[in-house]
């Protein structure tokens, strides 16, 4: 039956909600089962709710079954960044900060380079007429097919590695993801800005300038953004008053830093992620005790349900008759490319972090700091799948409002939903066992002894007149006193982090307020909430 207008939003709005809840009752049903997770339970919940459309509608494309980028982009990835910003483990995060950009940053750029370059070589190998590697446009599409698949999906790993067993583990995954992510959409949008058909010295030089600047205007806009509700809410006292304006503000300031972003073609990744950070470790400690309880929860939940729902939107998506009735006339050509780009994702991946690990190894001097060969290979794992960044980037490149008609186009786009959908479901099924395999219970417990920066609370204590923590929180894993240069060259890690507590609590706390500097209000804890 034919729907009208103003009844397909209704339509669609309604199947999504109870798709949504199907995927949460079923997660929850298989929650000691961790073979699955919600992302995999809506793939699959999404590819056969988009069968049983298909059936119904005879075959007709139906609206149900169209990607946005836009809503991607602009309603549903923003939570998730900000969450994960905001409920990072900051001690975690910063003492493994080089690693993780080292993984996130340079990784990237490597398995872009061994993609873009691979799908040249390959594809002009096998004669895939749609492509003319010669043109220009063509071969910027190549380079933006590097870019695409260079965006990593983590979710199945980090369902798997328990934090407080593996926290070194986990927090290089979980960071290298965030800057992954980050990474491979300013390469997306860097590549559209730059020829990069012949380059040149001065348009490589360009190139990473430009790259570089969007990552540290990104971030900077990212902390003063989060700066600025902290010392709002600090002078305002708004706590005392009214929970829920205190609450809706720190809502509206973490998406005004992503929209920010937009608005001057940033990195809104970058941006709304390091303002999670700071709101976490300021402006959470202005609030009163039911704002940091709402606001813990919130920030959570809208995680939670946009993750679902990109999933879910990604299993419908992939069976839009549309783009299938254009690739089925070359059906060997579209398996071609999937096989193609999957093997150039592996090789990618594994080009990046065994070397990287080698270096940092290098530049480790604890043993128990390096890498095991089998840590080397979980880490390799956790960045072979393929998530929703993908898809919303190749929507972007090879669609116009979620359609296509040209058959490059529908193969790239058939493509990149096959080994999204093969990478997460096989390699995601295959992530528990492999991972048991590799990190026996023997090596866990020693990974964890190894471990100088426990998780914790997200919140640090501050500093006592003496230069130790005011509690029990670190342990007996006291920060040493820097006392020469020697001390910074040896253990730089320690030394910057002593020195930026101290800066934090003689400047940056008393200004913008946090954890032991935040005025009284009603009702707060005296103890940290989150344990």
């Amino acid at each position: 039956m034919a729907l009208e207008p103003d009844q397909a939003p209704v339509d669609s709005i309604t199947l999504f909600v109870a798709l949504l809840c199907s995927c949460i009752v079923l997660g929850h049903l298989l929650e000691k089962n961790r073979w699955f997770n919600e992302s995999i339970i809506a793939l699959a919940i999404g590819l056969c709710t988009g069968i049983v459309i298909l059936f119904t509608t005879e075959g007709q494309r139906s609206h149900l079954l169209v990607f946005n980028e836009e809503l991607f982009f602009i309603y549903l990835l923003p939570p998730i960044i900000f969450n994960a910003g905001f409920q990072v483990k900051k001690k975690q995060f910063f003492h493994n900060f080089v690693t993780i950009i080292l993984f996130g940053a340079v990784g990237t750029l490597i398995s872009f380079v061994i993609i873009s370059i691979g799908t040249m070589k390959l594809f002009k190998k096998l004669d895939i007429g749609f492509l003319d590697i010669g043109d220009y446009l063509d071969y910027f599409l190549l380079l933006a097919l590097g870019a695409i698949f260079s965006a990593t999906d983590s979710v199945c790993t980090l369902q798997v590695l328990n934090q407080d067993e593996t926290p070194l583990l986990y927090s290089i995954v979980f960071g290298e993801g965030v800057v992954n992510d980050a990474t491979s959409i300013v390469l997306f949008n860097a590549i559209q800005k730059f020829d990069l058909s012949h380059i040149t010295s001065s348009i490589f030089m360009e190139f990473m300038g430009n790259f570089l600047y969007f990552f540290i205007t990104s971030t900077l806009l990212g902390v003063a953004v989060g700066l600025v509700s902290a010392y709002i809410i600090k002078k305002l006292y708004i706590g005392r008053h009214s929970t829920d304006r205190e609450v809706s503000l720190m809502i509206l300031m973490a998406y005004l830093s992503y929209m920010m972003a937009e608005l001057f073609d940033l990195s809104s990744i970058l941006t709304v992620f390091f303002c999670g950070i700071v709101m976490s470790h300021y402006t959470w400690h202005n609030v009163t005790e039911g704002s940091r309880i709402t606001t813990k929860h919130a920030f959570a939940t809208l995680s939670f349900i946009s993750e679902i729902f990109i999933f879910l939107y990604v299993g419908m998506d992939a069976l839009d008759i549309e783009k299938w009735q254009v690739v089925i006339k070359s059906p060997g050509t579209s398996a071609g490319v999937s096989s193609i780009l999957l093997g150039l994702v592996l090789l990618g991946r594994a080009a990046s972090v065994f070397p990287l690990s080698f270096i940092s190894n290098l530049i480790k001097r604890s043993q128990s700091d390096k890498f095991t060969l089998n840590q080397q290979v979980t880490i390799w794992w956790a960045g072979l799948m393929r998530g929703s960044v993908s898809v919303a980037l190749a929507y972007n490149q090879f669609t116009r409002s979620g359609r296509t008609q040209l058959l490059g186009n529908a193969i790239m786009i058939t493509s990149t939903i096959s080994v999204v959908l093969f990478s997460t479901v096989v390699f995601g099924l295959m992530t528990k066992p492999l991972i048991r395999l590799l990190l026996s219970s023997k090596h866990l417990s020693s990974t964890t002894s190894s471990e100088s920066f426990p998780y914790k609370p997200m919140t640090d204590p501050p500093l006592t007149a003496n230069g130790q923590t005011a509690d029990h929180e670190t342990g007996g894993n006291n920060i040493p006193r820097p006392t020469s240069l020697r001390m910074l060259l040896t253990t730089p890690a320690n030394t910057v982090h002593y020195y930026w507590r101290k800066f934090d609590d003689s400047v940056m706390r008393p200004l913008f307020g946090g954890r032991g500097f935040a005025p009284y209000a009603p009702g707060s804890p005296t103890e940290p909430l989150l344990h």
